[in-house]
């Protein structure tokens, strides 16, 4: 006959056994990874310079109201991308340098409701607004500037108090992208306009 221990052992063991078998069942998903901004699907933008450099005088300050260095792709990277992704020096003299003079998104917090009231609702928590500033120049084997062009990119937006840092995150990606793509529509316009001379 079993002892009284053994007689109380015996469900927890089971237990014990039936928890771990839950737990080994209940397989954690990954998140899905969100997508690389790439720009190499749209035509190169064929330069008659010898070499294109990126310079970024743009310096993030890497604390807040300042986000920028915090989002998952920075505006900062996404415009170095566009620039690897479609200027392509074909010449043989002078150089062309994609200058990024701002990339920031600042944060701003917004009043949400508090009390009782607060509890049963859903405020936008913060706002983003995000800046891109770049220009593309030319200049000749002696460093002066021949021709430039300036693109501008403004967007904002604002983000509910309930989100998870996962969603959160998708939707800074999402800002950052709608930034850039702005950025290269009118990157093409000035470029065009401007830097026409300077085109194969």
């Amino acid at each position: 006959m079993p002892s009284v221990a053994a007689r109380y052992l015996r469900p927890l063991s089971r237990l014990a056994l039936a928890c771990a078998l839950l737990a080994a069942c209940a397989q954690t998903v990954p998140p899905v990874p969100l997508p690389e901004l790439t720009f190499s699907h749209l035509d190169k933008i064929r330069l008659n310079v010898a070499s294109v450099e990126i310079v970024e005088n743009y310096v993030p300050p890497l604390k807040g109201p300042n986000i920028e260095h915090l989002l998952p792709t920075s505006p900062t990277g996404a415009a170095r991308r566009w620039s690897v992704d479609r200027l392509l020096a074909l010449g043989t003299e002078g150089s062309a340098k994609f200058v990024i003079e701002t990339a920031s998104v600042v944060e701003t917090k917004l009043p949400v409701e508090k009390g009782l009231r607060g509890a049963v609702t859903v405020d936008q928590a913060e706002r983003y607004d995000a800046l891109l500033v770049v220009t593309l120049e030319i200049r000749n084997d002696r460093g002066f500037r021949l021709a430039f062009a300036t693109a501008r990119a403004e967007r904002n937006q604002t983000v509910s108090e309930n989100l998870t840092l996962r969603e959160r995150e998708a939707i800074q990606f999402e800002l950052v992208e709608n930034l850039i793509s702005d950025l290269n529509g009118e990157l093409e316009a000035k470029i065009a306009e401007f830097l026409s001379a300077y085109i194969l």
